[in-house]
């Protein structure tokens, strides 16, 4: 199933539609600030566990992500300290991962790995559904392949005739960028860039 949902104005009835469906434990494709993403509500742990077999990842030795919809609710689910949290500020939302280490908040199968990956992506659309769903999303990218044709990944129509038969809902943003988030490991004495994408840090 296709839903076509907008920057702003978007019908209430329809984002009420996507936060029924992710407090169900439904899962369902998304855009954010980077590539479209494949998430759920990440307290449903039969949802997680189902992302997990889509991506054939085992939570025990890959970190897992989650999407918060503001810095409070961060940390929440992740251990922040005062120079990280600065850090964070001036650089969310935007297109970046956070390694930090996760809190007792967070269900089993997050705590297989201390880290957990906190995402706030600048994207109006991901950002509005979670304030609605008052729940960290779990997220992850799209189950694509280097043999799919880079439209499987951006193009939305494309992307439900790919993978819609594996999830609940298919939300259509507009076209998806192609660039991955900039990955911040924050667990160690010093922030570390672990992967250059397209978020540029302010430090």
């Amino acid at each position: 199933m296709l839903l076509k949902l907008y920057e702003k104005n978007n019908n209430p009835a329809d984002l009420q539609k996507v936060v029924d469906l992710l407090r169900r434990g439904g899962i369902l494709i998304y855009p954010t600030d980077t590539m479209y993403a494949i998430g759920c509500h990440a307290l449903k742990e039969r949802a997680v566990e189902r992302i997990c077999r889509l991506k054939n990842i085992d939570p025990r030795k890959n970190n897992l992500s989650i999407i918060c919809y503001d810095l409070g609710q961060i940390s929440e689910y992740a251990k922040v300290d005062n120079p990280t949290f600065k850090l964070m500020k001036r650089n969310l939302p935007g297109a970046f991962t956070f390694i930090l280490n996760g809190t007792t908040r967070l269900p089993k199968i997050f705590r297989n790995r201390k880290e957990i990956g906190i995402r706030m992506p600048a994207s109006p659309i991901i950002q509005e559904i979670a304030t609605l769903l008052e729940a960290p999303i779990m997220t992850a990218t799209l189950p694509y392949s280097e043999h799919d044709e880079i439209e499987y990944a951006t193009v939305p129509e494309l992307i439900d005739e790919r993978f819609g038969g594996m999830v609940d809902l298919v939300i259509d943003g507009g076209i998806g960028g192609t660039d991955s988030s900039t990955i911040v490991e924050c667990t160690g004495d010093e922030p570390q860039i672990i992967r250059q994408g397209l978020g540029e840090l302010v430090v």
